[in-house]
């Protein structure tokens, strides 16, 4: 039988492989995003929605542990190198003279995603580990305590080793300008960082909401390692 548990996991899982997936097809876009009060943020497309799979992260972590959260990350991985795959063939196939877009528009669009990808995997990679990591070891110094700063902390940490590599990696395939490099780098990470800030209560909210619904079921919740949390017994404390 499914319980609600499950059903959690399986969604929070789900968003993270639809944002991870949708940042790296979007990535060649950038745009310029104003925010009230500061600078104009110079981003791709893609770093707007990307923070959200470390909160997403976060929140597995939170509930169901180290493995599970791992095992997150790699599902979604596995999903970009088979979309990547996809997207190489069809962009060798052949386009008819009355295609709306034609095989030019297609590679230049898309033409460029498997090296993005690379890219992205290493760097989506190295740093949800490092956050996983970070968050759990900082729960063992505060316990069921500060959970704003295990979050804030841990995202903040693996977002700029995210927004180096990945950056890093397309200015040594001529994808980002050499001229440009430092800009993106700033813009990225001081957005992803105010973006994670300002998303402090929504994490909170889905903390709240995620320990209701399984503190009201009747089914254990499917916590398999040590690392995660007793749903009911303990409180987010600020």
């Amino acid at each position: 039988m499914i319980t609600h548990s499950d059903k959690i996991y399986v969604f929070l899982s789900t968003l993270f492989a639809v944002f991870l997936v949708m940042a790296n097809l979007v990535y060649q876009k950038f745009v310029s995003l104003p925010f009230p009060f500061l600078l104009s943020f110079e981003l791709s497309v893609g770093a707007i929605i990307y923070p959200i799979t470390y909160l997403i992260t976060d929140l597995i972590t939170e509930f169901y542990g180290r493995e599970r959260a791992r095992f997150c990350v790699k599902n979604a991985l596995i999903m970009n190198v088979i979309i990547a795959f996809a997207i190489i063939g069809m962009d060798h196939l052949q386009a008819t003279s009355w295609s709306s877009v034609n095989n030019d528009i297609f590679h230049k669009v898309f033409g460029q995603f498997n090296i993005a990808f690379v890219g992205s995997i290493i760097a989506c990679y190295v740093s949800q580990l490092i956050d996983i990591s970070l968050y759990l070891w900082i729960r063992t110094l505060t316990g069921e305590k500060w959970l704003w700063i295990r979050n804030n902390v841990s995202i903040a940490v693996s977002l700029f080793v995210d927004t180096l590599i990945v950056n890093c990696f397309l200015n040594f395939y001529n994808i980002l300008p050499t001229d440009q490099i430092g800009k993106i780098i700033f813009n990225s990470y001081l957005f992803k960082l105010i973006f994670t800030l300002c998303n402090t209560p929504v994490f909170y909210m889905a903390v709240k909401m995620i320990r209701w619904v399984l503190e009201r079921s009747t089914h254990p919740v499917g916590v398999d390692t040590q690392e995660s949390m007793q749903i009911g017994t303990s409180k987010v404390v600020n």
